[in-house]
């Protein structure tokens, strides 16, 4: 047990570093950094390349790292966060979302995505305690750890800045009254931020003696979840949350071994945003509604079309499509049929409520997995399979969101995200192992399993969908949905029971994304868990904000852009995903309603 608290130590220190510079940020500028978990494998992979390529001493590499990362995390302030930030804070966080994708992919480009060792720049085993061994390694993180907290501690209590950087935190107008460069401090805070970031990196692949370039992302959610346990915006409560979750961590480890890990963390993170949203040290968040209203919701109305337009895209997608094209742009066609369909059904949680959930890959993969195993071990048909499918996904991801929807302001999307996570890390705990020989939809009998088929199963299913969301908007429920995400505080006051109408939106979306889950998993005959990732969560947000996101059939236009325009990098994943981020930065920053939104 001692030698679990010691390692749960080591690995909170880390966690701590990395939660100290995304406290920093959200306390001044009241924004989620997203980009901060690039910065830990961004700074690994820079410090493998000096030491291992460039045979750089390590205290020489180690400044020059901790320079490029800070030097990136002013570029992106200045040219994403901030532009966003004092308007939109629910926007600036997809921004930054975007950025880690961007950094990931760019990292992967540069360095290939392959794992390395990291170079053994100090021991890692020559002390023993107790039954353990450690390094000079560790002592030296403990020790450089220590050293930056207390460093911190005297800037911000004594330093001129550090005084400036606290007034900020704790009132930006007043502090813009005083005469304080708030801009300044907000860089500033940024480039902190992103070099601790790049130092926790380095720790951690000095920990765990390997590298690579997405090696950011699981410890930079860590750090985030610490972050949160310890309370936004609190220093010491990041660091406490750090030592805090990595001790909380390690033991979860020892009792239910390292595939749990995810799932800790995030029920961890559920937990604190619902028992104490505010962490251990932070104050209670004040924001009474979801930041989404207001911003994308209120930048326009959407544009009025012809009624020929749609039954000339009826025609062109449902005939013309099907008679002239070859198997491999049906193939591509399935593929923006499906994600129109989850972006479709998404729309009424994002646009009619105001909620934006950030973690769909969630009840995708319940949909594709409900509906795998009802097909395979049940001997379900595909016809019942795929509402069922649809069903499951709703309940389950209703009942285990059911607690979040009184968590405030952007504190619900993290939640969201979290849950997804965990809902996909369950999945690859309890199966393994991909599922395969998933059989194909039958009439008949005869199988259904080529492009065409799929594609025409896909644009009926499509239809029904966007039928379905047509009624729902204009019907009362429907009202009363959208009256929740254009004023919360004014639907309480009318009595709308706004918790409730929440967690309806949801399961609606979860229904349809289950759906998406169930169409996917047939058409690939097999699936394991490493197709829902955090990307598809990205992939259905930006489908919907690029069409519009209170616009169901802009959903679909969003889909043909992002799929279908998208598959002419389909031999270079990386720069696929580049583009999504690309694309999803420049719309929220110039085109916030979407592109059938127009001003009003």
């Amino acid at each position: 047990m001692f030698d679990t608290l010691i390692a749960g130590l080591l690995r909170g220190n880390v966690y701590a570093l990395g939660a100290v510079g995304i406290s920093l940020v959200f306390g001044v500028m009241n924004v989620v950094n997203f980009a901060q978990f690039s910065f830990f494998g961004l700074g690994a992979m820079l410090a493998w390349f000096f030491v291992a390529k460039l045979a750089l001493p390590f205290w020489v590499a180690l400044p020059l790292v901790l320079l490029l990362c800070a030097g990136l995390g002013l570029l992106i302030n200045v040219s994403v966060v901030r532009p966003l930030a004092k308007y939109l804070p629910l926007a600036a966080m997809l921004s930054t979302y975007a950025v880690s994708q961007i950094l990931d992919n760019v990292s992967q480009l540069a360095f290939t995505a392959q794992f390395r060792p990291f170079p053994e720049v100090l021991p890692t085993s020559n002390l023993q305690i107790g039954n353990m061994r450690v390094g000079t390694s560790d002592v030296v993180m403990l020790v450089v750890t220590a050293g930056v907290m207390i460093a911190m501690s005297l800037f911000l209590k004594y330093g001129k800045t550090g005084r400036a950087i606290r007034a900020t935190a704790q009132d930006q107008e007043a502090a813009v009254q005083m005469g304080i460069p708030v801009g300044s401090v907000q860089n500033l805070s940024f480039v902190i931020a992103s070099a601790l970031g790049g130092l926790a990196g380095i720790f951690f692949s000095l920990y765990v003696g390997v590298v690579n370039p997405t090696s950011g992302l699981n410890i930079g959610l860590t750090a985030f979840v610490a972050a949160t346990l310890g309370g936004l915006g609190s220093l010491v409560g990041a660091v406490i949350g750090g030592f805090v979750l990595g001790v909380l961590e390690a033991f979860g480890i020892y009792a239910f071994g390292d595939a749990a890990r995810l799932i800790i963390v995030f029920a961890i993170l559920v937990i604190v945003l619902i028992v104490r949203p505010g962490g251990l040290l932070g104050k209670v968040p004040l924001i009474s509604t979801e930041p989404l209203t207001g911003t994308f919701l209120g930048k326009g109305r959407p544009l009025r079309i012809p009624r020929w337009v749609w039954i000339a895209a009826l025609v062109v997608g449902g005939a013309v499509i099907p008679l002239v094209a070859d198997n491999y742009i049906l193939t591509t066609g399935t593929q923006v049929l499906i994600y129109a369909i989850i972006a479709a059904g998404f729309t009424v949680t994002a646009g009619q409520a105001g909620v934006l959930a950030l973690g769909q890959a969630g009840p995708i993969a319940i949909g594709a997995y409900a509906s795998a195993l009802l097909s395979v071990h049940a001997h379900v048909p595909f016809w019942v399979a795929l509402p069922l499918a649809g069903v499951v996904a709703a309940v389950i991801a209703s009942v285990l969101a059911s607690p979040i929807w009184g968590v405030k302001g952007h504190y619900i999307s993290i939640a969201t995200l979290g849950l997804g996570i965990a809902i996909v890390a369950v999945i690859q705990l309890v199966i393994p192992n991909a599922i395969y020989d998933i059989p194909v939809p039958q009439v008949a009998g005869i199988p259904l399993n080529t492009p065409l088929a799929y594609y025409l199963i896909d644009f009926a299913v499509l239809l029904i969908t966007l039928l379905v969301m047509w009624r729902l908007r204009s019907s009362h429920l429907g009202r009363v949905i959208s009256s929740v995400g254009s004023d919360e505080t004014a639907a309480l006051a009318s009595g709308v029971r706004v918790r409730d109408y929440k967690a309806l939106s949801f399961a609606v979306s979860a229904f349809f994304a289950g759906v998406g889950g169930s169409l996917l998993a047939h058409q690939y005959t097999y699936i394991d868990t490493t197709v829902f990732t955090m990307l598809t969560s990205l992939l259905v947000v930006t489908i919907v904000i690029l069409g519009g996101v209170g616009l169901p059939y802009g959903a679909v236009v969003g889909s043909v852009i992002l799929i279908g325009a998208m598959e002419l990098l389909r031999f270079a994943p990386e720069w696929r995903i580049i583009v999504y981020g690309l694309v999803l930065i420049l719309v929220v920053r110039f085109r916030p309603g979407g592109i059938l939104v127009r001003n009003a």
